[in-house]
Order: structure tokens, then C-alpha cells, then sequence
């Protein structure tokens, strides 16, 4: 799928149903409300495409869960920056703006969330030639409650939707090939799947986070008993929502994503010449 330059910098939208989420057609239309750095009204859920640099593409992929408590999508530093990241390093990138489960007045709950992710996923794969991606090198990456779904859909086992669905719903394995949670949430789904054959996960959390130090680390030791390919990053501090160290004075969450590019590089994920073309998001 060809975007031209304004399309690249913000992405392609593309919506997960086309006529709308089954059931609730009629919220289609209701518009979402973007403010600053959050979006809500999340009612006909998509992704925004972001295609690799051809120069450093090597069909990897990666669907990035945005952050905010369930709430609001946190859209900006937690899904377009990092969108505009990992294309500039060779990855295809799909931000995902899926249903809120906490947002007031909401209908939605945690697995229509979930639907959204695995759909989303099915749709990638479904149309990979078209987005010039590996169907077998589509990942994850979360971040604190957008964690909390990444984790769901790396862990648990997937969760048909209700009714018949359709032939996306039948296609192809939500199962994502890789992972990357960035201070997840506590939020998991009843049933975890852990072992030798779970994918590679990469997490990283500040241990001054009240919120989600502890449950990074419970995923790990989780993953580290279970004999899952996990590795684990603990910054001293950092607080929450460091991101990709866009807006810390520390220097070592400054250089955080440098461990996403190693991590990346190390499981042929990522061409390492990418890291020293590309920029990174101010």
C-alpha cells in the first residue's frame, strides 16, 4: 500500500469493519475527539498505517497499542511517534485505536478490545503482500494499559467473537510473532498460555512506577518459570509513561529505544544499518 508524504507522516487510516462494528453500525458515524495528545470515542476501531523505509524494510512488523487507562488512546507518543519510529528503521508499523472499556458512557468492555487486537492482526496478515510485511513477522507493542491488551493477545488464548463473524474473523492466527510491553498494566486475561514455545518478549518498566513496576516484573518471572523467551529492562527511575524517552531528562531512558533496536536487530527483526539512517522522534 503506497502513501504518499502527508499519509507517512500521519498514517493510513483503515478501518477494522467496513460497515462498522457488528451490532452497533449505528455509532459508525459518531465522530472520535482528538485533543493534544489523546483520542476518545473510539467507535468504528482501525489502525493507522505506517509503511517501512524501503531502504531498510525486511517485511517485520509491528501493532502498537497505545496507552490510557482504558480511557482515552494516548496517540501522539504512544502510537504515531513511535509509528514514525519504527518505519524509519525498515518496520512496518499499525497503530491500533480499539474500543475503550473505561471511557463514561462507553459500551465496550476488555474483550472488544481484544477483538479489535486480534482482528487487526488477521487483517495484517490477511493483507500483508499489500503492506509489503512477512505474515510470519507481525508483532506486538504496548504500552501500560495498551500493555495490558498486547499482553492479552500474546498470552491468552484468542477470543472468537460473538455470533457467526466473518471471513476475517475465520482467517488466518492472531498470534502475534513477537512482543514488546512498556510498563503493562496488572490486566490479564483468565487464561495465560506460558512455555518454551510462547513468542520472544522484551519488557521495560521504571521501578519508581506505583502503577506498573510490579506487574513487569510478575510477567517476567511468569514468562522466566515457564521457560518463555523474556527479557527484561528495570530502569532505577523513570516514574510512568517515560515512552521512548522523548521527554526525560535521564539519559538512560533517553536511550531506551536503542534496546528496542538491539533486541530487534539480535532476532532478525530489524536490518542493523536502520539504526544509523534513521532519526529519532523529537
Amino acid at each position: 500500500m503506497a502513501a504518499d508524504a502527508g499519509e507517512a507522516q500521519e498514517g493510513v487510516r483503515i478501518a477494522l469493519w467496513e460497515a462498522g462494528v457488528p451490532g452497533f453500525e449505528d455509532r459508525r458515524d459518531i465522530p472520535e475527539v482528538s485533543q493534544d495528545w489523546w483520542t476518545k470515542q473510539i467507535n468504528d476501531p482501525s489502525v493507522h498505517f505506517y509503511a517501512a523505509d524501503p531502504e531498510h524494510a525486511n517485511g517485520s512488523a509491528v501493532l502498537i497499542m497505545p496507552g490510557g487507562g482504558h480511557e482515552e488512546l494516548v496517540t501522539t507518543t504512544e502510537g504515531r511517534d513511535v509509528a514514525q519510529w519504527f518505519a524509519a528503521r525498515g518496520v512496518a508499523a499499525f497503530v491500533l485505536y480499539y474500543r475503550l472499556a473505561r471511557e463514561e458512557g462507553a459500551p465496550w468492555t476488555i474483550e472488544d478490545a481484544r477483538q479489535d487486537a486480534e482482528r487487526a492482526m488477521r487483517l495484517i496478515r490477511r493483507d500483508a503482500g499489500e503492506f509489503g510485511v512477512d505474515p510470519e513477522a507481525v508483532g506486538v507493542m504496548g504500552f501500560s494499559a495498551g500493555g495490558e491488551l498486547a499482553r492479552m493477545t500474546l498470552l491468552s488464548p484468542p477470543d472468537p467473537p460473538e455470533g457467526e463473524g466473518d471471513a476475517l474473523d475465520a482467517s488466518g492466527d492472531p498470534q502475534p510473532d513477537f512482543g514488546i510491553l512498556v510498563f503493562p498494566g496488572p490486566w490479564a486475561g483468565e487464561v495465560e498460555e506460558i512455555g518454551p514455545d510462547t513468542v520472544p518478549i522484551l519488557l521495560s518498566t521504571a521501578a519508581d512506577d506505583e502503577c506498573c513496576a510490579q506487574p513487569t516484573i510478575d510477567i517476567f518471572v511468569a514468562l522466566r518459570a515457564g521457560g518463555a523467551p523474556a527479557e527484561l529492562h528495570v530502569y532505577q527511575e523513570g516514574g510512568h509513561a517515560y515512552n521512548m524517552g522523548e521527554a526525560t531528562d535521564l539519559v538512560s531512558l533517553q536511550n531506551w529505544p536503542g534496546t528496542i533496536e538491539d533486541w530487534m536487530i539480535d532476532r532478525g527483526l530489524m536490518v542493523a544499518e536502520a539504526r544509523e539512517k534513521a532519526v529519532s522522534p523529537q
